[in-house]
């Protein structure tokens, strides 16, 4: 992909994980790891930040339909995160986090706590 610059801001990620899924979000939480996926690259980035996870069990076909759905009122960073699909992204810099809180509910998602999966206390 070359060379991207993040601005300041809230970023949704929209992948798909269709076996391993706690493997995969465990994967995605830890520094120290082989840097691979599109996303690894981005959470490579000390300031970067993982707030909350959404997730449930959907066809594959899922993941691009909800980075469309995103795409409304966000704006993509072009080819991130979509190399196996015809979609302009999957990492979509937000505009309106609750309308993409109001929609992972609307849409069957759960959320997930980041520090519980991580084995850590809420501080």
């Amino acid at each position: 992909m070359g060379s991207l610059k993040f601005n300041s801001g809230l970023y949704a990620y929209i992948g798909s994980a269709q076996n391993s899924l706690e493997k995969r979000i465990l994967r995605h939480l830890r520094r120290d790891k082989r840097i691979f996926w599109h996303i690894d690259y981005l959470l490579n980035i000390k300031e970067a930040e993982i707030l909350e996870i959404f997730h449930k069990d959907a066809p594959k076909e899922c993941e691009c339909k909800m980075a469309k759905a995103i795409m409304e009122f966000g704006e993509p960073v072009i080819g991130f995160g979509s190399s196996d699909c015809r979609c302009g992204s999957h990492l979509i810099k937000l505009g309106d986090y609750e309308r993409l809180k109001r929609l992972m509910k609307a849409e069957g998602f759960t959320r997930l706590n980041v520090n519980l999966v991580r084995g850590e206390k809420k501080v």
